[in-house]
């Protein structure tokens, strides 16, 4: 928190309309009309979406205090009795559920994500690499598009890593399912007026179709995994094995789905999204991308990068944190108070929907000098910003992403292993950004397969 206690006055977005307040401007272009709020009326406001007001946050001091200091007050906005947004995909999953649940899913899924399995799970995260990239070799000098290539990536690194399993075979089935149920689960949190889940609409019949696809593949993947009672080590097996403290029970089989189905979902998601963001900016970004080649050139001299690597590249981790900051995977944390608070002046009654704007915060001029310019050495001169929490990818408080070093190994790994045999060119004039649960290239982004020669070894690599 900065030293000087601020005190912030919220500002109401004028406009709207007497039902729907501001849900066109909004179901329109959310991240950009958030945005344009965000700098038209100061980090501090409010606007009404049908008969939901929602709390539009947008600085370090309010996040730091909503997400740690007083977290017990702000809690996730889903009900277990009235699922709606994510719940309706992920059930009572760790991102989803609330109170003595999280505590208890939290306590037992924590220990997978340990710095300790970090190095084990490196090397399968090359291997996974590796299989992708002969792949690959058959379409070099084409355009491909590469936000599917790395979600298809990131989707059997969490596979082998977290289930030990592979995924190859179900990738389209898996992708679709996922962005027709998310699409689904974002509408809903800002459509008032949508027709209950049982009404046979077209995008209803769609939604249950893709959620059928994904819940049987997880329960095939628990099915197996007690049938076989092969050990593995992996998140599966820790999830199976866990029981409460203090009743000695195991998690029942919806329990099971939902964690599972968080850490498949959520876990490939956001860090797919992420690296398809960072070779987009490398390509438009000529002098970042030559230092980024010319770091894994030096340092791996043209073998396969490993976890030990990672400390001896500074440059492409840079390059991967300045892409979370200006495309964060989740533009907004959202919360809900349990009870009337008062946060630096600012007084919230019980009930109030807070959305923590997390893009604006990482585009703050007060905090970020020339914001929105992409630029990875910032990282290495000027380190994190002053104000701690005006960088939140990963959330913070108890409930910070409990992937992070998930995503903070897998992330730069991938970059460089992909980056090392690989110079991707932007294949289309424009790339736009489309909210949709996470921050995603809308329609894609088209790159040609530009294979490279590693200054190290002189020869195609």
């Amino acid at each position: 928190m900065s030293d000087e206690v601020q005190s912030f006055t919220l500002a109401k977005v004028p406009g709207g309309t007497r039902v729907l307040g501001h849900l066109q401007a909004f179901k329109t272009s959310p991240l950009e009309t958030m945005a344009q709020w965000w700098r038209q009326y100061g980090d501090a406001l409010r606007f009404r979406l049908g008969p939901k007001l929602i709390h539009l946050l947008s600085h370090p001091d309010l996040a730091e205090e909503i997400l740690v200091h007083q977290s017990d007050r702000f809690v996730k906005v889903y009900d277990p009795r009235r699922p709606s947004g994510l719940a309706l995909v992920l059930g009572s999953g760790l991102v989803t559920s609330s109170g003595e649940v999280w505590k208890r899913h939290r306590r037992i899924i924590q220990p997978i994500f340990h710095r300790s399995r970090m190095a084990a799970m490196a090397d399968r995260m090359v291997q996974v690499g590796e299989q992708r990239l002969a792949d690959w070799a058959r379409q070099e000098g084409q355009a491909v598009d590469i936000a599917a290539e790395m979600m298809q990536l990131a989707l059997e690194v969490i596979s082998q890593t977290m289930f030990t399993t592979s995924m190859a075979h179900h990738i389209d089935r898996i992708n679709q399912s996922l962005r027709v149920s998310l699409r689904f689960a974002f509408d809903s949190f800002h459509n008032p007026l949508r027709l209950p889940l049982w009404v046979p609409t077209a995008h209803n019949r769609e939604f249950r179709a893709a959620m059928q696809f994904l819940d049987g593949l997880i329960y095939e993947l628990l099915t197996e995994r007690r049938r076989s009672r092969v050990r593995h080590d992996d998140l599966l097996d820790l999830l199976l094995q866990a029981r409460d403290e203090e009743t000695g029970t195991g998690l029942s089989d919806q329990e099971l789905r939902d964690e599972a189905l968080t850490i498949f979902a959520a876990g490939h998601e956001t860090t797919a999204n992420a690296l398809a963001w960072t070779w987009y900016l490398l390509a438009t970004h000529p002098e970042a991308k030559a230092r980024f080649h010319e770091e894994i050139d030096r340092v791996l001299r043209g073998r396969t990068p490993n976890a030990g690597d990672l400390a001896q590249l500074p440059y492409t981790r840079a390059v991967f944190d300045e892409a979370l900051r200006l495309y964060p995977p989740a533009v907004a944390i959202q919360r809900k108070t349990t009870t009337p608070v008062t946060v630096h002046g600012l007084a919230l009654p019980a009930g109030a929907i807070i959305l923590i704007g997390v893009y604006n915060l990482h585009r703050h001029p007060a905090f970020w000098p020339d914001p929105d310019r992409f630029r990875p050495e910032r990282w290495l001169k000027e380190g994190q910003p002053e104000a701690r929490y005006a960088y939140l990818p990963f959330g913070a408080g108890p409930r910070a992403c409990v992937g992070t070093h998930f995503a903070t190994v897998e992330g730069p790994l991938l970059l460089a292993l992909i980056g090392r045999r690989y110079d991707p060119q932007l294949a289309q004039a424009q790339v736009e950004p489309e909210l949709m649960v996470t921050l995603r290239p809308k329609g894609g982004i088209r790159m040609i397969l530009h294979p490279r020669r590693s200054v190290a070894s002189g020869a195609a690599v």
